[in-house]
């Protein structure tokens, strides 16, 4: 990737963990933690992926995406705020009464394609609008992020299975790998590993990448785009609470929004952040 791209993408996803800041702060609850660790690649495929039109959200050719891990809207509410979906002030009111922004996503907001949050449930209805696209003979894809805990659910290993069977290809899959659940660690929960031999055995092609790492996200999204005859899936390792220092690697930045000393605190590193790149 040239470094003029990379620098753009970094300012943008620099900014959209602000406006997760932002929004999860003025709501005084929300889920920033997973939210900052998924704003790279979710600023990588609105900004150098996906076919999407703020002027015409509801075109039935563009590519969609399936915010499987529904309860990290922040982060997908900010990317569509700062490509013109709807004005960046509405991410002020999140999850207020009457407000347009709500804890997960919903169909309604404008660059939304599916409400989910129920996990597990994403990357089924993923799974359908990838096979209805190849009904309907359309070329666009199916983006489908989860979250390393949902895959906790039988539901995703159902959906995992069927999509192999009817070779999905045009659907591509993202496990968020950042090792943290409401819980805990994945790993004494409910350990979901080995991630990677598990949807190989269900017949995915699988990649691996580092969620924070633009050249790595580009090389894993190239790859996916051509696989043909299966589904793919990036297992990314990430980082929950990029981006804020006394939030990465916290499991308890699940539910819980920072108080003004920490919006404070969080918003100032990230201001420094952004003037940093170049």
């Amino acid at each position: 990737m040239d470094n003029a791209k990379k620098i753009a993408l970094q300012q943008i996803a620099c900014k959209v963990r602000m406006g997760v800041i932002e929004g999860t702060y003025n709501a005084k609850s929300g889920h920033p933690g997973g939210s900052l660790s998924i704003s790279d690649t979710l600023t990588y495929l609105y900004y150098s992926v996906m076919n999407t039109d703020p002027k015409n959200p509801d075109d039935p050719d563009r590519d969609r995406l399936v915010l499987s891990k529904g309860h990290t809207a922040p982060a997908l509410y900010s990317v569509l705020a700062q490509k013109g979906f709807f004005p960046e002030e509405e991410l002020k009111s999140l999850r207020h009464i009457g407000a347009l922004l709500q804890g997960h996503p919903c169909i309604h907001i404008p660059g939304v394609d599916m409400s989910s949050g129920s996990l597990g449930q994403g990357i089924s209805a993923a799974c359908g609008m990838a096979l209805a696209g190849k009904i309907d003979g359309k070329d666009y894809k199916v983006y489908a992020i989860l979250g390393d805990g949902e895959i906790e659910e039988g539901q995703v290993w159902e959906a995992a299975m069927f999509a192999a069977h009817k070779k999905l290809d045009n659907l591509v899959a993202v496990v968020d790998n950042n090792g943290l659940q409401i819980d805990g660690p994945i790993s004494e929960v409910c350990s979901p590993e080995p991630i990677t031999d598990k949807f190989a055995a269900f017949g995915w092609h699988v990649i691996t990448a580092d969620a924070h790492d633009f050249d790595s996200l580009e090389a894993a999204f190239n790859e996916a785009a051509g696989v043909t005859g299966k589904p793919a899936v990036i297992v990314q390792k990430s980082v929950k609470g990029k981006g804020v220092s006394f939030m990465e690697n916290q499991v308890g930045w699940h539910g819980t929004a920072p108080d003004k000393e920490q919006y404070d605190t969080a918003m100032a590193e990230l201001n420094a952040q952004l003037e940093a790149i170049k």
